[in-house]
């Protein structure tokens, strides 16, 4: 046999023994019936050989990167992307905490907020980690509120929470998400009540814009506001209670009585920022991304990695 090779042979051996199988040089050079010195030196060789590689990871530089490739590839102009959590409890608060820097790195002043399971777990963040000093000067929602009960969806309280804790002026949008018809939404929207809302939306310089999957849970009576649409145009994603297919097109339907900052206006705001629960797919976000609505993510790094590599 090739005496080179099988010495490297022996040098892999060693660096298994002692890199993957965590055995100190001394129990090697026992069981090699050899000196622990020549056992560091082998290791030494297997590194110059090239036979072991040592890669050393900073924190932050595999996100930095991801990043990057994202804004290459997208409509993505920066964001925060972070590491898995201790369960999706534990991601989803390491998420909250990302947006919440991102607003402070962007110094945003005049905020819109989504809602959904990630926003409801930014302000149970921000209630244990008050921002005061904040740049944020007005905080309003982008939606009106839901009928369900579940904290999450309800816009206005969510609104009053985060803008006590930053130190913002909250504007309130007393309308619901899902009035009972087309007909009673342009009546809504006629009212000065409504009129105020449409203010604050075309003042935004940022949205906070929630990314989740569809099908969703809750379900926002897609089937009334859309009928078969949504199937026919293969919807993959939510943003808001907007409903979009994985070409990033926004499904318009002419029954669609939600109440929501219009999808055209959204579009005009600065900074509009998706942020993506811990289950939120890469279907999802793909399509989000395709639909160029985006400036800024808010994301585990590992959906990012998934996404680019498909």
């Amino acid at each position: 046999m090739d005496t080179n090779l099988e010495r490297q042979k022996k040098l892999a051996y060693v660096a298994r023994r002692y890199y993957l199988e965590d055995r100190k040089q001394s129990d090697i050079a026992q069981e090699l019936g050899v000196s622990r010195p020549l056992v560091s030196r082998m290791l030494s060789e297997a590194r110059e050989q090239g036979i072991v590689e040592i890669t050393i990871h900073e924190p932050g530089v595999r996100e930095s990167r991801l990043l990057e490739r994202l804004r290459l590839s997208s409509s993505i102009r920066g964001g925060v992307l972070v590491e898995e959590g201790a369960g999706n409890d534990g991601t989803n608060r390491l998420l909250s905490r990302g947006a919440v820097e991102l607003l402070r790195q962007l110094g945003v002043r005049r905020l819109g907020v989504g809602w959904g399971y990630l926003i409801g777990q930014l302000v149970s963040w921000l209630e244990e980690n008050p921002q005061l000093s904040s740049t944020i000067t007005d905080i309003c929602p982008l939606v009106g509120n839901a009928s369900i009960p579940a904290r999450n969806y309800q816009s206005n309280e969510n609104v009053r929470l985060m803008a006590q804790q930053m130190g913002a002026a909250p504007h309130f949008l007393y309308l619901p998400a899902l009035p009972d018809s087309l007909e009673e939404k342009q009546l809504l929207c006629s009212t000065e009540v409504y009129r105020q809302i449409h203010q604050q939306w075309e003042q935004l310089d940022t949205a906070l814009v929630n990314i989740g999957d569809y099908p969703s849970s809750p379900d926002f009576a897609s089937l009334v506001r859309y009928g078969s649409l949504l199937q026919q145009q293969r919807a993959c994603g939510r943003m808001l209670i907007y409903y979009f297919n994985e070409d990033g097109f926004v499904i318009p339907s002419e029954q669609d009585f939600a109440i929501q900052i219009p999808i055209d206006l959204l579009k005009r705001c600065p900074n509009i920022i998706g942020v993506c629960s811990a289950n939120t797919s890469d279907k999802a976000l793909r399509g989000a991304l395709k639909s160029g609505f985006f400036t800024h993510i808010v994301a585990r790094a590992e959906l990012i990695k998934i996404l680019l590599e498909k």
